[in-house]
Order: structure tokens, then C-alpha cells, then sequence
């Protein structure tokens, strides 16, 4: 089942940490992919699986297609390049972007994330 409460902004999903860490304590059956660089996964994660940016046009069948998928980075630029990549190139219509990154889980969630 879909996670109803997305927001659509320019026609990409968006999703709030506070919806996500929601959907993370209820359970709810989706993927998280961290599209940083290993360095900055190794640095700090929130327990997504890692597929770089530069790698994931080559590592689409990583990316389910039967669930929403979530994606983040940083600060929610780069996974939003991503998403319009995949969604322009290979016709996704799951994904959904982390509003804000890990940023903004460090900020709203846990302060114990390591800013950089």
C-alpha cells in the first residue's frame, strides 16, 4: 500500500523527515536509498542502502518498482536530479524525495547525526 500523505511539488513526491521516520517506526514496506558518496555514508547514515549517484543509472535493477522508494542525500538536491533522471530515462513512478536530506533529520529527528 502507498503512503498517502506525499507532497507534490513540480511534480516530483516529496516526503518529510517526520512522515518518514513515521513510516520507519510503523513499519510500512518501502525502500530508502542513500545516493551520497560511501565516504559520507560511512560518515553518517539513517540505514539506507547505498547506491552513489554516479552509479545508480547502472544499478536501476537495484531500484524496486513495485513499492515507494525513497531517496535522499545530503540536502535533497542531488537525490531530486536523481529522481527526475530516472523518472525521465526509465519511467519510474514510485519515487519519492527526502525534503531536506540528512540535514534535516539531524536538525528535526536526531541531533545525533553528524552534520558536514
Amino acid at each position: 500500500m502507498r503512503y498517502l500523505r506525499l507532497k507534490t511539488t513540480n511534480i516530483m513526491k516529496e516526503v518529510s523527515v517526520h512522515e518518514l521516520k513515521k513510516m520507519m517506526d510503523e513499519k510500512n514496506d518501502f525502500q530508502l536509498i542513500d545516493v551520497r558518496e560511501p565516504g559520507e555514508h560511512e560518515f553518517c547514515n539513517i540505514g539506507g542502502e547505498l547506491i552513489p549517484m554516479g552509479n545508480i543509472l547502472q544499478n536501476t535493477d537495484k531500484i524496486d518498482t513495485e513499492k515507494d522508494v525513497i531517496i535522499y542525500c545530503r540536502s535533497g538536491n542531488r537525490s531530486a536530479n536523481i529522481i527526475r533522471a530516472l523518472e525521465q530515462h526509465f519511467s519510474y513512478t514510485n519515487l519519492i524525495n527526502l525534503k531536506g536530506g540528512i540535514l534535516e533529520w539531524a536538525d528535526e529527528i536526531d541531533s545525533d547525526i553528524p552534520k558536514y
